[in-house]
């Protein structure tokens, strides 16, 4: 952390200043927390973003969901902030919370006045160590969050993308999803989520940003009058240190169950956002999939095997996924779509894709980033993503990676990660009546009352007690051989 430039208004006690790119800059407090301060005058709103290191990735055995779950909980109050939803209301904000594997998020977005950032800046600094996690806020939240869960269970989408993922991953987190396990939502115990609300939501793990129409100096203040009051937490927060490895083979998973249509899914690992690959594998997967220039949506849309085709790239702090989806009519001949899709795909490393076909994906993508250095609302979402791979400054050096990909560039990384060795295929087959087994449980209540209403057969006589001297040993082996020796030697033939 450096100082000031020259001539620029001292700091408040307590602050370092960091690192400024094109106009974000970072501050740091003597808690841990860390900032970015955004200005532009030239919009009439703010938006206050909190970004906690904290998601799926980070949860243990019987902890799946946790993450998603507190993000409901913290927007049900704190002590100077008793009904959250009212306030936000009331104040005309616009609001909202995300979870995802590496990171949770919470923003307002409100009309730009000195009173509207004292109140959000409150509210954010009340929530990160205040929040109520009150059991009966989670009984009440429950039904919520069960119904998300049904909705993914009930989505052939977001079932597939699952099974596939679980397949993929035989160690690390990402292999399980954001949601959780139902068994998990239903059964945490209120001091278990709270313990992992006071691990987890602390200065020292998280990431204030302010964007929009504000003054920087007296922002400043104000945050360092809200969070700097938060003392820094004693706990320790250990390493992540699962490596998943690499895969030694194709993977394949099928899902069956009712629904209207089929679903291909095929998925490659690949490196974490922060790998100089990932810029060549954005342009890849709109090289492949955009509508209406990608050769899938000409080879599998154009042609109506499929009715759409898509890909997605996930990001993420630790080695990631990339994969691509084709959704068949129920009738469709779904075995020709996956040969005609992995045969794109796993081809594609070849040969480089034309130059006009790199420069049509790198001018979407660059759009969509200046896109969102324009909306204050957007710039606090998608620097979590940044932040969460480990550092925000990865936006603008993806920027910059996106721009200077090659067609070489793309080959290169197709060749390396779209292998079949590397690949894991999920498909869904709707099914009028599945056949499944369903596994009963058998509980400790009912192993208690089996166990004690058991009494056995007949009790087998008990042994002697036994010196197990040598002395002893050897004058019982000499017993037992002079009786074997008479049972077996008749009289008559007994040496006289």
């Amino acid at each position: 952390m450096g100082a000031l430039p020259q001539g620029a208004p001292q700091l408040p006690k307590g602050i370092k200043k960091g690192a400024s790119v094109e106009g974000i800059t970072e501050y740091q407090l003597d808690n841990g927390l860390r900032v970015l301060l955004f200005p532009d005058q030239t919009k009439q709103t703010i938006t206050v973003n909190v970004t906690y290191l904290v998601g799926s990735r980070h949860e243990n055995y019987g902890e799946t969901g946790m993450a998603h779950l507190l993000e409901h909980l913290v927007f049900k109050g704190t002590p100077r902030h008793p009904n959250i939803p009212k306030e936000l209301t009331e104040r005309g904000a616009s609001p909202n919370g995300t979870t995802w594997y590496d990171r949770t998020n919470y923003f307002e977005t409100f009309a730009a006045t000195d009173d509207n950032l004292d109140w959000a800046l409150d509210l954010e600094a009340d929530r990160m160590v205040n929040s109520f996690i009150a059991k009966k806020d989670l009984e009440s939240e429950f039904s919520v969050v069960r119904n998300e869960f049904e909705s993914g269970e009930n989505s052939p989408f977001r079932v597939t993308q699952q099974r596939m993922m679980a397949a993929a991953f035989e160690w690390h987190n990402y292999g399980k999803t954001t949601i959780g396990a139902r068994s998990d939502i239903e059964n945490v115990p209120i001091e278990r989520l709270q313990a992992f609300y006071r691990k987890y939501y602390q200065p020292d793990n998280a990431v204030l940003l302010v964007a929009g129409k504000f003054d920087e100096a007296k922002t400043l203040e104000l945050v360092n009058q809200k969070f700097g009051v938060i003392p820094r937490p004693e706990r320790r927060l250990d390493p992540i240190y699962t490596i998943e490895p690499t895969q030694d083979g194709e993977r394949e998973v099928t899902i069956r169950r009712v629904g209207d249509i089929q679903l291909l899914m095929a998925g490659y690992k690949i490196p974490s956002g922060t790998h100089p690959d990932s810029g060549a594998l954005n342009i890849l997967a709109s090289v492949l999939s955009s509508s209406p220039s990608g050769i899938l949506y000409k080879r599998l849309v154009e042609t109506k095997k499929a009715t759409s085709v898509s890909s997605s790239s996930f990001e993420l702090h630790d080695p990631g996924y990339f994969y691509f989806t084709s959704v068949v009519d129920k009738n469709g001949d779904l075995a020709d779509v996956r040969n005609t899709l992995l045969e794109i795909v796993e081809n594609a490393g070849k040969e480089p894709p034309s130059a006009e076909e790199v420069e049509r994906a790198k001018t979407m993508r660059l759009k969509n980033i200046e896109m969102t250095l324009n909306d204050p609302n957007r710039v606090g979402l998608g620097l979590s993503e940044y932040i969460a791979q480990g550092d925000w400054r990865m936006f603008f050096i993806q920027r910059d990676r996106i721009k200077a990909v090659t067609p070489e560039d793309v080959q290169r990384v197709a060749r390396t990660y779209l292998k079949p060795s590397n690949r894991t295929l999920a498909q869904f087959i709707p099914t009028a009546a599945p056949d499944r087994a369903e596994i009963p449980l058998f509980t400790s209540d009912q192993l208690a009352k089996l166990v004690s209403e058991y009494k056995g057969g007949e009790a087998v006589a008990a042994g002697e007690a036994f010196d197990p001297t040598p002395a002893n040993i050897e004058s019982r082996h000499y017993a037992f051989a002079g009786r074997w020796y008479k049972d077996r030697i008749p009289p008559e033939k007994e040496p006289r």
